[in-house]
């Protein structure tokens, strides 16, 4: 049986990658579940493993601000996955640490969210 360090969170929330690497990004993705040491999202661009990673959470769109938590990180793993639907979309699981994080407002956040 595996045993984690810390506790997973199932949770689908929308996630936007916003830096890969060097490279200012802004690829929209979906968390499956969250630990206080990384995130496991959906997304339909590979990033590089082992690079480098800033992506952006969103918490909440109640209320008139949404909250979303910016999170640094480390892609450690990348799988690619098949959606069968009216048409195949190829879409890649990504596992990322959770290095550092803080909690940002909307107009803080990049446009196109």
């Amino acid at each position: 049986m595996e045993q984690r360090r810390t506790r997973r969170f199932k949770l689908e929330l929308p996630l936007a990658i916003t830096r890969a690497g060097a490279e200012r990004v802004a690829v929209p993705g979906l968390t499956k579940n969250i630990s206080s040491c990384g995130v496991l999202f959906t997304t339909g661009q590979e990033p590089d493993l082992g690079g480098p990673i800033e992506y952006i959470i969103t918490l909440t769109n109640d209320g008139p601000q949404s909250v979303n938590l910016r999170c640094v990180g480390k892609v450690m793993r990348a799988e690619r996955t098949h959606t069968k639907g009216d048409e195949e979309l190829k879409a890649y699981q990504i596992a990322a640490t959770l290095e550092r994080y803080e909690f940002v407002r909307d107009r803080e956040a990049p446009a196109g969210r």
